[in-house]
């Protein structure tokens, strides 16, 4: 497999694939690890396994029906692990699998850049929104 850089390469632009085809791979996951809830539900599951409540709490304007949808294409997808405790009633638990746990190197470095980048991003769009 090639490595992630080929996909969209500023070193070696003659390699790159096209990344807007409908059917590219990388599209295909972008797609969903680009999302808001994924990226906030996967940080969140960083820390520990959390149950659902935990989550809603931990990301509180989200809904719970976009949460069980985001955990149902995580658990899909491979990343998270869903444990069911046989307690009365039943009590579940999500967490990282090790691909999710995989994810969080890539996903940690772009949380780095937007948390250091915020204010120059924030300034270039007050400048842009002045000017229209």
């Amino acid at each position: 497999m090639e490595p992630a850089l080929d996909t969209v390469s500023a070193e070696r632009p003659s390699q790159a694939r096209p990344v807007y085809t409908e059917n590219c791979p990388v599209r295909e996951i972008l797609d969903q690890i680009g999302d808001k809830w994924t990226t906030l539900i996967l940080l969140t599951l960083a820390a520990q396994p959390q149950r659902f409540s935990q989550l809603m709490r931990a990301v509180p304007d989200i809904s719970k029906r976009m949460l069980t949808q985001t955990l149902r294409n995580l658990e899909r997808d491979g990343m998270v692990e869903r444990t069911v405790f046989p307690t009365k009633p039943p009590s579940v638990e999500y967490a990282l699998s090790p691909l999710g746990r995989s994810v969080l190197v890539p996903l940690g470095a772009l949380v780095a850049w937007a948390d250091s980048h915020h204010a120059a991003i924030k300034a270039a769009r007050r400048e842009f929104d002045g000017v229209r």
